[in-house]
């Protein structure tokens, strides 16, 4: 027997390529499709609409497509109120429990539709029907009722927390084709090349983070020790100190050469000027953990007179926050590092949640970390001479971001005097 439901589909669904995705999503996954309505916007500020019935053998292979196209921005035609369930302990989910996107995000809770509060992916969202005299609302996203819907990564669930589940009552709206036009930022652009006009892309980038600035928002940058390695770290310390920068998310890995820099003049044991490598150099980054520890860290080491230049040095004269999340694989590590990974995430995403664009400079691991707490509407930019990295970042779910196949030492330089000329 087969089962059926109907979906609508509105915006700029054509050129955006949301109806196509949408109609291979069906075909791909084993259902059909019958399209009932269909109007065409037929101007530059109009939006399509698109109404579709959709049909599966069973109820559970129905459910699974209906959960690829909400992910795509369809909704379910005749809306109900989303399904909520007790979580039945902490840490765990009802079985069906909506796992998010990274778009922008609504609930129908009693009737009414309320924005998701920080969005992020690969979450459950937790329903507070809070009284209105409860001073932990936040005004801008609840209800007029005081009801709040936002996201919780599922170790933070606590038992009792109003789960939603399943597909009904939740609307998605990816971002979509700006009708402007747009630059490099307009349109979730991602992609890898290394054949970008990079000082073309590099002067957006700088307009972009001057925007920023000047509307007191947040710019994040996510720095890898190549940085460091490549002779990028004197600019990044220029752009730091000139107030571009709001906020500093790394590795232990990362501090620690940018330290030892200052205190030996080399990275990893090699002198980054002249490419040498002095006596006892591959003790250099050990010996750096070991003096910071015993300073008390890097502020105290700041204060000491015992740092006095580098990224780590402007961050702390210029009271730009950071958060160094540690590794399994880390030295030391410094005393300023967080070591607990779940302490880690936590202040990764609390950084994120902030941030208005986000420069991602030539590191894997910690440009996805940071990547899977972003909104889709954050403007993203990744940098890094492999272009593994850009695509891995964006395969993670991040499509906003622009991708720029490049070397680090080159594109730093090339920012800074375009930021500070």
């Amino acid at each position: 027997m087969t089962v059926a439901r109907t979906v609508e589909l509105e915006g700029h669904i054509i050129d955006s390529g949301t109806m196509g995705m949408c109609f291979g999503v069906v075909m791909d996954m084993g259902g059909e499709f019958e399209v009932e309505e269909f109007e065409v916007g037929r101007h530059k500020h109009a939006e399509t609409y698109c109404r579709m019935r959709v049909m599966a053998e069973t109820e559970e292979e129905l459910r699974a497509i209906l959960h690829e196209l909400n992910q795509q921005g369809a909704t379910v035609a005749d809306p109900r109120d989303a399904t909520l369930e007790a979580a039945p302990e902490d840490g765990v989910v009802p079985v069906e429990f909506y796992s998010t996107t990274n778009h922008p995000t609504y609930v129908r809770v009693d009737g009414e539709y309320v924005e998701v509060e920080d969005v992020e992916m690969d979450c459950a969202l937790i329903v507070d029907r809070a009284s209105p005299e409860d001073p932990q609302r936040v005004d801008d996203a609840e209800s007029d009722d005081g009801t709040r819907v936002y996201t919780k990564v599922l170790n933070a669930v606590e038992e009792g927390d109003l789960v939603v589940t399943g597909e009904t009552g939740i609307r998605v709206e990816p971002p979509e084709r700006p009708r402007n036009g747009g630059g490099s930022f307009g349109f979730m652009q991602g992609g890898v090349s290394s054949e970008r006009p990079s000082a073309s892309l590099i002067e957006e980038i700088a307009d972009e983070m001057r925007e920023v600035r000047e509307n007191d928002g947040n710019v994040l940058v996510v720095c890898g020790p190549a940085i460091v390695h490549s002779g990028g770290r004197n600019a990044l310390a220029d752009i730091v100190r000139a107030g571009y920068i709001d906020g500093l998310s790394a590795g232990n890995g990362f501090a620690v050469h940018d330290l030892e820099r200052d205190l030996y003049g080399t990275s990893l044991g090699v002198d980054t000027e002249s490419l040498e490598h002095p006596r006892k150099g591959h003790k250099h980054h050990i010996y750096t953990i070991s003096e910071i520890a015993r300073l008390g860290g890097i502020e105290a080491a700041v204060d000491e007179g015992i740092i006095d230049e580098g990224v780590m040095y402007e961050c702390i004269e210029n009271d730009v926050p950071y958060v160094l999340a540690g590794s399994i694989r880390d030295d030391g590590p410094l005393p300023d590092t967080i070591t607990d990974s779940i302490e880690a995430q936590n202040a990764i995403r609390e950084q994120a949640q902030e941030a208005d664009i986000v420069l991602m400079l030539s590191t894997l691991l910690h440009s996805v970390a940071v990547g899977n707490c972003l909104p889709s509407t954050t403007k993203t930019v990744c940098v890094d001479i492999n272009p593994a990295t850009v695509t891995q970042l964006l395969d993670r779910g991040s499509a906003q971001a622009i991708g720029m196949v490049t070397d680090i030492g080159t594109f730093i330089p090339m920012l800074r005097d375009e930021l500070l000329e």
